[in-house]
């Protein structure tokens, strides 16, 4: 287990300095900070005083050595577009988008599995076939469109729910939250469906394809030799021994959202960091960028740690090795 941790967190160093590299690029040769800072009407005096105070006057290994000191703290400047430090934008951004990525999982499993587990055991039946036909629909259509078409239905013509923001928060310490208050809990339905109805039609359809290889197994036909209750046979046997692929994509798939849930809070405004992003990239606000591809980064190779030691729990073969 310590020789497995230390592989994985000298791989995580190890991808951490590439995606820090990349943010350096990005912050440093995309454009030049002093123009964005000051603009073009500056004096050459002005730009002369900001570069020394950046540190652009340094030689570039000792600027992305500085830029990493600052960047294992934390520390990635202030946002040209807010005039504000880079970490306290995402600190205030960052509740709204794992709320939302915490919610549309939450989602996808538990609707996804009992989902594919019925249409693995059940593959001929007509609930299954309409589940199959729903999922191969979910994976089909775009997310922006779920979005609309959501808004279409339950904001414009029902009246139901709102159609942008995230409602009323409450603020526990830095966090602020919705999902202590009504307004909260109803502007999160429509994009946790939008976000999730991808994630549930993939999990359903991995879980029945693993499902339904496992079923056919040497060890199933043991199990009900052994007079196990079907209960025991399906749950205990087959969807705990289909659940090692799904644990890997679910892993991935948490990675994406949080990288990649730019079109839902573009279609919702929701206020995360993917509606952070895009007016750092609408604005060329270089820090906001770099800060945010680091954060991405950082994000995968944590989550694919503890994918990791989950396997370890799932599967006792992997303990013994």
């Amino acid at each position: 287990m310590i020789s497995m941790l230390a592989t994985r967190l000298t791989s995580m160093i190890l991808v951490m300095l590439v995606v820090t590299g990349l943010s350096f690029c990005i912050f440093n040769f995309l454009g030049d900070p002093v123009n964005n800072v000051l603009g073009v009407n500056a004096t050459l005096a002005q730009r002369d005083e900001l570069r020394v105070a950046l540190g652009l006057d340094q030689p570039t290994v000792v600027q992305f050595w500085r830029f990493v000191e600052r960047a294992a703290v934390g520390d990635f400047g202030v946002s040209y577009r807010n005039r504000l430090p880079v970490l306290e934008l995402i600190l205030t951004r960052l509740p709204a988008t794992l709320e939302l990525v915490f919610a549309a999982t939450l989602t996808a499993l538990v609707v996804g599995i009992p989902m594919g587990v019925y249409t693995a055991l059940r593959p001929r039946g007509l609930l299954s076939r309409l589940f199959q036909m729903s999922s191969l629909l979910g994976i089909s259509m775009p997310q922006f469109l779920i979005g609309m078409l959501l808004i279409l239905v339950f904001s414009v013509e029902l009246r139901w729910l709102s159609a942008f923001g995230r409602g009323e928060t409450v603020q526990l310490g830095w966090w602020s939250t919705g999902l202590l208050t009504v307004s909260g809990l109803k502007a999160l339905i429509m994009p946790t469906i939008t976000l999730a109805v991808f994630q549930v039609s993939m999990i359903m359809r991995l879980i029945r394809g693993e499902m339904l290889e496992v079923m056919r197994s040497d060890f199933i036909k043991f199990a009900r030799a052994r007079g196990l209750s079907d209960r025991a046979v399906h749950l205990t046997h087959g969807l705990r021994n289909s659940l090692l692929p799904v644990i890997t994509i679910v892993g991935l798939q948490i990675g994406s959202l949080i990288a990649f849930a730019i079109v839902v809070e573009a279609v919702f405004q929701w206020p995360g960091m993917g509606l952070l992003i895009l007016q750092a990239i609408e604005f060329a606000d270089f820090p906001v960028m770099a800060a945010y591809l680091a954060f991405v980064g950082f994000s995968f190779v944590l989550i694919n740690l503890i994918v990791d030691l989950t396997y370890l729990l799932v599967d006792p073969r992997l303990r013994v090795k």
